[in-house]
């Protein structure tokens, strides 16, 4: 057990020094068993241990490999908080690329989310949000056409939220999130840059303005391995148990697995 605290120093100290930068590859067991003069069932079990914090991801299959793990994003869903907001917050660098917007027919899902009738217009707004330079979430949003006229001449590129609230005078007040684990399309996979088959986290979303009507509906798709959900769990009044575990926050790690 030493032998195998000894080597998970090692690998974090070249971390911490920057020797091993964020996304780069270890390199093969061999080497660094060699470099860290410690047998390759050793190497494994650190390995394991740095995974199991986050700190590294292994890749399975042809052209994967163990890499070092990009700082986490922490998701908190007990707010309604555009992605470059909660970026800047958590001192990363927002960007973002818009992949495409247009005008399109409501479906019967994004119709009865937005309470539209099947066919009604919608503007289709989709993003590739990026943060230090690196794509978190793929988002694709739908907003009633109607409501945001001129919408889609506008810039696209930071928080749509601000823009909404700015030109529109429409505020997010209220959500509802459905949270699902998933696995890439292959296309989704290209855009995230990511292997293909890699499990993501959906997050299917209603907002709604303060007066109770919805005006967005979307599909984020984020990257399991940059992202960590938080969720706010208030405890029921009553008890001193649940008075000392009141606003506790618990956050649920979401893993290359998709566990």
């Amino acid at each position: 057990m030493g032998d195998v605290s000894q080597a998970r120093r090692e690998l974090l100290a070249m971390i911490a020094s920057g020797a091993l930068q964020p996304g780069a590859r270890l390199g093969g067991e061999r080497e660094l068993a060699v470099r860290l003069r410690v047998s390759r069932t050793t190497l494994r079990q650190a390995l394991a241990s740095l995974e199991e914090a986050g700190a590294v991801r292994r890749v399975p299959g042809r052209g994967g490999g163990t890499f070092v793990s990009h700082p986490m994003v922490e998701r908190d869903l007990s707010t309604v908080v555009g992605v470059p907001a909660l970026l800047r917050d958590q001192g990363f660098t927002a960007g973002s690329r818009v992949v495409s917007a247009a005008l399109t027919p409501a479906g019967e899902l994004t119709a009865a989310a937005l309470g539209l009738d099947t066919g009604a217009l919608v503007a289709e707004i989709v993003r590739i949000r990026l943060a230090d330079g690196v794509p978190l979430s793929l988002e694709r949003a739908r907003l009633p056409a109607a409501l945001f006229p001129g919408l889609l001449e506008l810039p696209l590129g930071g928080s749509l939220y601000e823009l909404l609230e700015v030109r529109y005078g429409v505020r997010p007040a209220e959500a509802i999130e459905r949270i699902e684990a998933v696995v890439c399309a292959p296309e989704e996979s290209a855009v995230l840059d990511l292997p293909s088959g890699t499990p993501a986290l959906a997050i299917t979303r209603t907002a709604f303005d303060t007066s109770g009507r919805p005006f967005e509906y979307s599909r984020d798709l984020f990257r399991a391995d940059r992202t960590r959900v938080l969720v706010r769990i208030p405890g029921a009044v009553g008890t001193a148990e649940s008075a000392r575990a009141n606003g506790r926050l618990i956050t649920l790690p979401v893993t290359e697995n998709g566990v």
